[in-house]
């Protein structure tokens, strides 16, 4: 473009963007090989990975496919040691990072401490499903055992009893077992830490006097692994409804938005007027309608509040990755001006 001021020489004025030159992706191990599908391409040149057991895998399967040597650099460790190195060096120029919203505050921290470079987050989530009376129910249970993860589902009266019946029945042909077994739905928890903190969550909800549809308890002996829980009848206040782990529109638009996360939430309607309201109420990034979990590699994906910031898929995933630059020249003699 150019642009000409009054009583100065006119000015070639180009804008352009480029790429960050170093970009360290911290993928979560819950999560990893999406996460990192989701983040590697709208980075388009050198990567730092610092993630868990998949990455190798997924580093030999990006030199087979021909990424060039360099272009993809892993770093195994901690948190704690090498998250905080990535996240504080001055050589870095941007860090997504997908965790907690605790770990979060620090990678942001370290970020402010060394080189302020941008950082884009993919925290927790305690995302709503709210089933309205006019909802086809076996749609509405199908959708309610899916996990980004639906763990707060609002239920209007008039069908909250049908739908407690028919979730606590698909959840007794959900198979827990080794994930390794086709016929498995659900595997074990992580690790000890993780373990033992949803037990707690589960003793919170019975001492808090939530009712236990089903599950509730450990299986056995071996591994981590924990019956499928489903709670009615929570309060918002209690621990299993507000950390991450009915009636009117507007009670349950204001429920749903009563929590610190912003991830994502589900609408179960055929009411369009009570679907374009409560979509556009929910403070959360994505809103799925009938559906849950159903994405597109155009469709953007990122929370609100202290679900974190920045997007990925579409174009706003390649956005945070570019750095805009204005180059202007001054313009002499020219016939066209």
């Amino acid at each position: 473009m150019v642009v000409k001021p009054a009583e100065q020489t006119p000015l070639s004025a180009l804008y352009y963007a480029h790429l960050d030159k170093l970009v360290s992706l911290q993928i979560p191990c819950c999560f990893e090989f999406f996460s990192l599908m989701y983040q590697m391409g709208p980075t388009l040149g050198p990567e730092l990975w610092k993630a868990g057991k998949l990455i190798p895998s997924l580093l030999y399967f990006s030199i087979q496919a021909g990424v060039p040597d360099g272009v993809i650099n892993v770093i195994t460790g901690y948190g704690p040691t090498a998250g905080a190195a990535i996240s504080s060096h001055m050589d870095i120029d941007k860090v997504s990072f997908t965790g907690s919203t605790e770990v979060g505050r620090l990678v942001m921290q370290a970020a402010a401490k060394s080189n302020l470079k941008p950082v884009s987050l993919e925290l927790g989530g305690k995302n709503p499903l709210i089933v309205f009376d006019d909802a086809d129910i076996e749609t509405a249970a199908n959708l309610g055992e899916i996990c980004v993860a639906s763990s707060r589902i609002f239920v209007q009266e008039g069908i909250y009893d049908d739908f407690a019946k028919k979730l606590a029945e698909k959840t007794k042909n959900w198979v827990v077992g080794d994930p390794f077994d086709p016929s498995a739905s659900q595997g074990p928890q992580v690790d000890k830490k993780q373990y033992d903190k949803i037990l707690s969550y589960i003793d919170h909800g019975k001492r808090g006097g939530a009712i236990l549809l089903s599950g509730g308890k450990a299986m056995g002996d071996k591994g981590y692994y924990i019956e499928p829980t489903i709670f009615g009848d929570l309060k918002d206040d209690m621990t299993i409804a507000k950390d991450e782990n009915l009636g009117l529109v507007d009670e349950a638009i204001k429920r749903a938005n009563a929590t610190r996360y912003g991830l994502a939430a589900g609408i179960v309607t055929n009411d369009l007027n009570v679907a374009n309201t409560v979509s556009r109420s929910i403070r959360a990034g994505v809103i799925w309608i009938n559906c849950y979990i159903a994405s597109d590699q155009d469709c953007p994906y990122g929370g609100y509040k202290m679900s974190g910031f920045g997007r990925d898929l579409g174009l706003e995933a390649i956005d945070q990755y570019l750095q805009v630059k204005a180059v202007v020249t001054p313009i002499y003699n020219s016939s066209w001006l």
